[in-house]
């Protein structure tokens, strides 16, 4: 069976805009045969990389110096067949999302670096899982781009583990879904693709480009997007 485990970095934990894209996500992948695992990286507490002296490489590898609750995530990682990051903008991450970004480091082996296009990149241990790596995005203002330094830094944790990222579904103006607390016909035609797109990565390990840009296309105009900020025209 295939595992996968998703790792919220929202301080709202499932309360907000990000659980609200998480959910179904988790729904089609289990609907495709996965066990999936769901952690929140406000209850995890990890504490911040404090190691300059890298001792998860050098002194004890693939194993954290620092002795927190991210050691009982570990195993969990190491078992996951699918990696799923999802977070909100924060310019650009909520902090403890960037800590346990940060304390993945671990997973990683550096005696199997390679050096290609101009950089160095590192592979995960022998003993992780991990095949693919997804990312969930969400983001309150109205250009998708706003999405792009969280998309860099799960493109480049997938490069520095040797994969691809098997898929970025990004959200742009995602409180636009909602309209007084409940779904617009717009928020459901979204959430029915994020749920699409959870069923695909598990069952073709990647996520249909259609798919994509199902979950990331605008709800509304730019101008009337603004004119919901301040009450005037753009």
């Amino acid at each position: 069976m295939t595992r996968a485990l998703v790792i919220n970095g929202s301080p709202t934990l499932d309360k907000g805009d990000t659980a609200l894209v998480v959910r179904p996500f988790v729904e089609g992948m289990a609907e495709a045969g996965a066990q999936v695992d769901l952690l929140y990286a406000t209850r995890l507490k990890a504490k911040p990389c404090s190691c300059g002296r890298m001792a998860c490489w050098n002194e004890t590898p693939g194993e954290c110096c620092i002795k927190d609750s991210m050691q009982s995530a570990y195993p969990m990682l190491r078992q996951a067949d699918i990696l799923v990051l999802a977070a909100p903008v924060y310019i650009p991450l909520p902090g403890a999302m960037q800590d346990v970004i940060n304390r993945l480091c671990p997973l990683l082996d550096p005696l199997q670096c390679t050096f290609s296009e101009g950089r160095t990149r590192a592979r995960f241990r022998g003993d992780v899982a991990i095949r693919h790596i997804a990312l969930i995005c969400v983001s309150g203002w109205w250009e998708i781009g706003n999405c792009d330094t969280v998309l860099r830094i799960a493109e480049e944790f997938a490069a520095d583990a040797g994969l691809p990222l098997a898929g970025a579904l990004l959200r742009p103006h995602a409180w636009v879904m909602r309209q007084q607390g409940k779904l617009t016909l717009d928020g459901e035609a979204v959430l029915a693709a994020v749920r699409s797109a959870g069923h695909q990565l598990v069952a073709e390990g990647a996520i249909a480009p259609a798919t994509l840009e199902a979950v990331s296309r605008p709800l509304i105009s730019q101008e009337d997007l603004w004119r919901g900020y301040t009450g005037t025209s753009a």
